[in-house]
């Protein structure tokens, strides 16, 4: 989404060419101010969003974003502008995406690409009503707009209505059989479901027809298990020889050949692929400014501080935060949990990070003191209660509601402030199959600690300091739900589980694999199959390519 603009500006400001009026106001002129000179500053203020447009395309956000600001600050309701910054914004500062979306719908409120990004927008903070009034509203001027269609049922799929979504997708195909969302958020839906076959066939014809081939190709081999070589991978060689392949497209080859080869058990020449993967993604991530923020979070949740805080909140039991690293087994915990017939898995909520984001309590920070010091009673019961009605809103018969984002594992403290009868699940695993498995697979540039393999292993050591300090300063409030446990005594692990919740046991949770609705993360082939031992102790297929993770790891790494 970050890529596209309102096709006549796009064509616009490629070829310079004066555009039909599409928004009389996107140029009002000032009091006083001469009609030449109106114009001229509205042909300066194109030349830059030309070049604007021209960063953005390339990614180059920083200087699209300097242009954009150019613009603004003599035309500051210029909407293409504040389009523009919403876009480069989606992914960094998403509240900053919002609030720019929010000023170009309101300069333009005809415009149906400027309601699809808000609604996107809204998506990528988990405010799913939000997000599919804006996108109702981009259908309602614009009925055929095939991104707006994808987008909505991306989010319906999200928002665990995968039935409101595949008939979106349907619609989208018929305008535009060819449309790369339509067809892979289609079969990325069928999939979720467990409807691998049908998923295929929308991903061969995909292929066939040239059709977004990376990610199809990426998409097809993430659904099945490979005992043979499967002519797919010859042709994922192919593709990956092709001139003028762009990074996304070489990843997600890369990524795709690597699973092949990890399944046919060549697992040197899987890690090279992934390793080639990795170098393609080109991502850094500051890891001592990850340590300050560790060690700011530490210094401030101290016990005096909960003692302090006590009565703060909603007392309420409704929430269930499932935490740790990714791929440590959360999506296998969550679909456990939701077999049992009072608990609703919500899936991987970012609105738990919103509240940390308005008061400032996120790694970026310079003062996390003063962001926690700005949390008074009042103020934590609102948040605390305004977050109660939106997990109400996903499921309103529900005990309990899960919330398992991994990364939730940074906010325990603020959890504990919210939500004191709160349950929260650590999923641990063996650190080295934990980190191999987190390498083999794409994260978005948020997470570019997995680019690097002793970064990697150094993040993983200031997530388990982070998770001792809250195991110390709130003692008996976190269950951990050890992965290799969990599959070697299923039921019993399980048992364990579902009474830290509160709950009467349920012999529905042994069956996870069989529970209806869509999961939507990696995991997505995994939960289907009943639990399997194969992922125990996985990493020592690749001892020799990963001694720097195992380095970085040090007396973590269980060798």
């Amino acid at each position: 989404m970050s890529n596209r603009l309102p096709p006549a500006w796009s064509k616009h400001l490629k070829s310079g060419a004066a555009p039909k009026p599409r928004w009389p106001q996107a140029n009002p002129p000032q009091p006083g101010l001469p009609k030449a000179n109106s114009f001229a500053r509205a042909q300066a203020d194109d030349a830059l969003l030309k070049k604007a447009y021209e960063h953005q395309q390339a990614k180059r956000f920083a200087e699209a974003q300097d242009l954009c600001l150019q613009v603004l600050a003599r035309t500051p309701n210029h909407p293409l502008a504040l389009y523009i910054m919403g876009t480069v914004c989606l992914g960094y500062d998403d509240e900053a995406a919002l609030r720019y979306f929010a000023r170009a719908v309101a300069e333009d409120p005809k415009n149906a690409y400027y309601h699809l990004s808000f609604g996107e927008a809204y998506a990528r903070v988990s405010e799913f009503s939000a997000a599919i009034r804006y996108i109702r509203h981009a259908l309602e001027i614009q009925p055929d707009l095939v991104e707006a269609l994808c987008a909505l049922g991306r989010v319906y799929t999200e928002f665990d209505k995968p039935d409101l979504a595949l008939p979106l997708y349907e619609k989208a195909l018929k305008i535009n059989r060819d449309h790369p969302k339509a067809r892979i958020g289609m079969a990325a839906t069928l999939t979720g479901l467990g409807r691998m076959d049908e998923a295929g066939a929308y991903l061969n014809e995909a292929i066939e027809r040239r059709v977004d081939v990376a990610a199809a190709y990426y998409e097809l081999v993430q659904s099945r298990k490979y005992s043979e070589e499967p002519p797919e991978l010859q042709s994922i060689l192919r593709e990956l020889d092709r001139p003028g392949l762009n990074a996304e497209a070489v990843q997600s080859l890369h990524y795709a050949a690597g699973k092949v080869q990890n399944d046919l058990k060549r697992y040197a020449e899987a890690f090279d692929h992934f390793n080639k993967a990795k170098q393609a993604a080109g991502h850094k991530f500051d890891i001592d400014q990850y340590r300050r923020f560790v060690d700011s979070m530490i210094e401030i949740f101290t016990p005096g501080l909960f003692a302090a805080a006590s009565g703060f909140g909603n007392p309420s039991d409704l929430p269930v935060f499932v935490v740790g690293m990714p791929r440590s087994g959360t999506t296998l915990t969550e679909q456990i949990l939701a077999s049992h017939p009072g608990v609703h898995g919500a899936g991987e909520l970012e609105k738990l990070r919103r509240v940390a984001n308005a008061i400032d309590l996120k790694s970026s920070a310079d003062d996390l003191g003063k962001a926690v010091n700005s949390l008074t009673p009042e103020l934590a019961r609102t948040l605390a209660e305004e977050h109660l009605s939106y997990l109400r809103e996903r499921a309103p018969a529900a005990l309990r509601v899960v919330d398992k984002q991994p990364h939730n594992f940074e906010l325990i403290g603020l959890i504990a402030l919210l939500f004191p009868n709160a349950r929260i699940v650590q999923c641990r695993r063996d650190a080295i199959d934990n980190c191999v498995s987190c390498y083999v697979l794409p994260f978005s540039p948020a997470h570019s600690y997995n680019t690097d393999l002793k970064v990697l292993g150094q993040y993983y050591r200031e997530y388990d300091r982070l998770m001792h300090h809250w195991n110390e300063v709130l003692p008996g409030s976190i269950f951990e739900n050890r992965y290799e446990t969990l599959v070697e005594n299923q039921e019993p692990q399980s048992r364990r589980l579902i009474d830290h919740l509160g709950l009467p046991w349920d012999d529905a949770c042994l069956r996870f694999f069989d529970r209806e609705g869509a999961v939507t993360t990696p995991s997505r082939w995994q939960v289907r199959q009943p639990i399997y031992k194969s992922s125990v102790k996985r990493w020592k297929n690749y001892e020799s390519e990963i001694q720097p993770l195992i380095e970085a790891l040090g007396d973590l790494a269980e060798v």
